[in-house]
């Protein structure tokens, strides 16, 4: 396919505001890290909230102009919203926002963020798939969690304009680029075998078609790729990256994995050595990457790992 075209940029902040863990005495800051602090008004009295779910807030910046994009919503309905506050983020920077997939630890807190940005019609860039319903995990037929439901008013009462497309879309001067839909190639990235839908009533496996991420390009040293939950396989994901972009340089591999628990443990070492094999400068699993896969990661990759919590701020130049 021909590339899609994509502005090198010349900074990348990536603030997590909202994963799955948090150590508020890390105290490992350095050029690229950036921990938050638990100190407010002088006293000891402020911690950052950590779920199951993932937000980030991202701020592109070339030839002096920034660009502020949210992507994901977290899990609660004010979690991370509550977090960017802690940080002192002024939400009212957002331009437009971007949503990896359709599932609650996700979008939980549009409605807050909404609020929190103060605008109308922020542009939401998704694929029409984050929108099908019933969607569910089936442990047996006797037993269905369901995920709550999503859907096109939704995000509109929230105060955002959803930009459906299945296709690459560029946004914000073309320093993101959101992936859309994304085609499964390796032979070990298989989807999760749990995950159902009713279609026209019938139950169909649901390949969660809906899963994307966003791809920025920093000046000089390659792509940086955040990823929400990479159901459609982080390798599939970084390789169709580079495809769309035509850029083959790796800087930073971020986000969700989802290579927790037994469904996915057989595929963490196939998966981490085929990380290996893109040669990032980093590599920073978060939220469903799981405790095993994140272990298996830092000691196939120890000198470009960085462990990842909420409220850290990434800062690449």
């Amino acid at each position: 396919m021909a590339s899609v075209s994509l502005k090198a940029v010349d900074k990348i902040e990536i603030w997590t505001l909202q994963d799955n863990y948090i150590e508020m005495t890390a105290m490992d800051n350095n050029a690229v890290v950036t921990r938050a602090m638990s100190i407010k008004d002088g006293e000891i009295k402020a911690s950052i909230l950590a779920e199951h779910g993932f937000s980030a807030l991202v701020k592109t910046t070339a030839e002096d102009k920034t660009h502020t994009l949210l992507f994901d919503f977290g899990f609660s309905e004010d979690g991370a919203v509550k977090n960017a506050a802690l940080l002192g983020l002024d939400l009212r920077d957002v331009e437009a926002a971007a949503l990896s997939h359709g599932h609650s630890d996700h979008t939980g807190a549009m409605k807050a963020f909404g609020a929190a940005i103060g605008k109308k019609d922020v542009p939401l860039v998704v694929h029409p798939s984050a929108f099908k319903a019933p969607r569910y995990l089936k442990f047996g037929e006797s037993f269905k969690a369901y995920f709550p439901r999503f859907t096109r008013e939704m995000v509109q009462e929230a105060g955002f304009h959803p930009v459906e497309t299945e296709i690459p879309y560029s946004l914000l001067d073309n320093a993101f680029l959101v992936l859309g839909g994304i085609p499964r190639k390796t032979d070990f990235e298989t989807g999760w075998s749990i995950v159902h839908r009713l279609e026209e009533g019938k139950e169909v496996w649901d390949a969660i078609e809906d899963d994307t991420s966003v791809v920025m390009h920093l000046q000089d040293k390659g792509l940086v790729i955040l990823s929400g939950c990479a159901h459609a396989g982080i390798v599939n994901t970084v390789q169709y990256a580079i495809e769309t972009t035509g850029v083959r340089q790796i800087h930073a591999v971020m986000g969700g994995f989802h290579l927790s628990g037994p469904f996915f443990e057989p595929i963490i070492g196939r998966t981490a050595s085929e990380l290996q094999k893109f040669k990032p400068s980093h590599i920073i699993p978060t939220h469903c990457t799981g405790r095993k896969a994140i272990m298996e990661i830092e000691k196939k990759m120890p000198k470009q790992f960085i462990l990842n919590m909420a409220g850290t701020k990434l800062t690449f130049v």
